[in-house]
């Protein structure tokens, strides 16, 4: 007989291992299938080793300007990456070693192989040793992550580095192309050119970051120029060429190149469900590779969720940590709302970091939304002048009474000095759909940065302290 739970998890990453934790916490029986260490990519080879790199680099700024504080950092301070490389892996070795203690201590059962589903939520898992054992769940749940696209011409070896290879790096490139302007390509670069490295950009699209709000956009483009990023937009890539010293020289536009030591190619990520069986079942993969889901996570097969990069939803950890708790609510008949994927929140950490939540002022008027709108500078910001950092602004949209006054809070924009650990009033206000007028009543600390936010949402009521 097989092993039978209420609970059945392919995928440890932030969605699975979630869905796990949460459906125990309920008192569920749960199994977890993980091929490889638990935490999956975003823990492993994604988030949080990226986010360690770009706090070195933000060390190397600080040090950078510490002449400015009246400390004298004796020198030109030097970078050893390869212990930049040994504190990334103890993080990640310290919270892989917390979610298998989380695991052990919920009592939920890790199976470490290749998970793959049959029919009647069957999990037939391939273990390392060879041999197979099935598993049977009252309910299971796809979480089995992403993969980093690859392009034609540009496979992985060599100086030819995805975002898995070069967080492996143990040493700081002296010319880096990055192949991809979005999130993750942007992180690398700003990572990289703070580090010293000659950085290049090459993004297909007209511009950098696409779908962000413009103004918050040209400020990320005019730091990175500052940086001596060199941003080629509106080009195609056609290929590179080895140049026999470890470096490549990449063909791109009409007839442009650029010798480099090494290329990032970050043109996002593809859902990985090559592993998952799925025979006889009526699981439907899409043509992008996506598993189709309702606005519950359910699949065409009872019984059977997919969550997290599998389906087509925002790429985000904390997406997945959503859509594990609504599968288990759902599993448990407690009527959950489904995730509202237009007000999640989104955060980029390059410098300077960009956090958002809701729609850019040019998509709610695409929407045929009318706005006021607000924005204002961290330029004349107290504690933004204490840090030293007051490049960015805040940016306000808000629905348009129909007396013209500032009504309920549609989108809060960031971009700025820790903007990403500031978001979460503004995600708030917006997904609590708060007026400016309820917003502005609330009082910020002083001094703080997230002044900044009370005194946008202040000055669309009409008053303000400022212009």
């Amino acid at each position: 007989m097989s092993e039978q739970f209420d609970l059945v998890v392919i995928g440890g990453g932030p969605g699975g291992y979630s869905a796990a934790l949460y459906g125990a916490s309920a008192g569920m029986k749960v199994a977890l299938v993980e091929k490889d260490a638990l935490g999956g990519t975003c823990l492993n080879r994604g988030c949080i080793p990226a986010k360690a790199f770009l706090e070195t680099a933000a060390v190397k700024r600080h040090v950078d300007h510490a002449a400015d504080f009246g400390i004298d950092p004796g020198g030109s301070p030097t970078i050893d990456f390869a212990r930049t490389q040994e504190r990334k892996q103890s993080i990640v070795t310290r919270l892989v070693g917390g979610i298998a203690a989380m695991c052990k201590n919920r009592k939920v059962e890790v199976f470490s192989g290749v998970g793959s589903l049959g029919a009647n939520r069957t999990v037939t898992v391939a273990l390392a040793d060879g041999s197979t054992t099935d598993i049977v769940g009252g309910a299971v749940v796809l979480a089995s992550g992403s993969v980093p696209r690859l392009i034609p011409g540009f496979e992985r070896g060599g100086p030819i580095m995805t975002s898995d290879e070069v967080l492996d790096l143990d040493y700081v490139p002296q010319r880096v192309a990055v192949i991809g302007g979005g999130a993750i390509g942007c992180e690398f670069a700003s990572t990289f050119a703070d580090l010293g490295s000659e950085v290049t950009i090459l993004e297909g699209l007209p511009k950098i970051l696409p779908g962000l709000d413009a103004d918050v956009a040209k400020v990320v483009q005019k730091s990175f120029k500052r940086k001596k990023i060199a941003i080629k937009t509106g080009v195609m890539v056609n290929g590179h060429t080895p140049n026999g010293n470890g470096g490549t020289t990449v063909d791109f536009g009409d007839a442009e190149s650029v010798e480099v030591d090494v290329v990032v190619v970050s043109v996002g990520r593809r859902p990985f469900a090559d592993q998952l069986g799925l025979e006889g079942t009526g699981v439907v993969v899409d043509e992008r590779g996506f598993a189709v889901v309702d606005e519950y996570c359910q699949t065409n097969e009872p019984g059977v969720y997919a969550i997290g990069d599998l389906i087509a939803t925002p790429q985000l950890a904390h997406v997945g940590y959503a859509e594990a708790i609504l599968v288990v609510k759902h599993v448990l008949g407690e009527s959950p709302m489904p995730v509202n994927y237009d007000r999640v929140p989104w955060a980029i950490y390059c410098d300077p970091e960009v956090a958002w939540a809701g729609p850019s002022e040019a998509q709610a008027k695409e929407a045929g939304i009318d706005v006021v709108v607000a924005k204002h500078s961290f330029k004349f910001n107290s504690r933004a002048m204490i840090l030293g950092t007051t490049e960015g602004i805040v940016k306000i949209i808000a629905k348009k009474n129909a007396d013209g006054t500032a009504g309920q809070i549609l989108g809060v924009h960031m971009v700025g000095p820790w903007v990403t650990e500031q978001l979460s009033g503004g995600y708030l206000a917006v997904n609590w759909e708060a007026t400016v007028d309820e917003v502005a009543e609330f009082i910020q600390p002083h001094p703080s940065l997230t002044e900044l936010f009370g005194e946008t949402a202040l000055s669309l009521t009409g008053r303000s302290f400022s212009g």
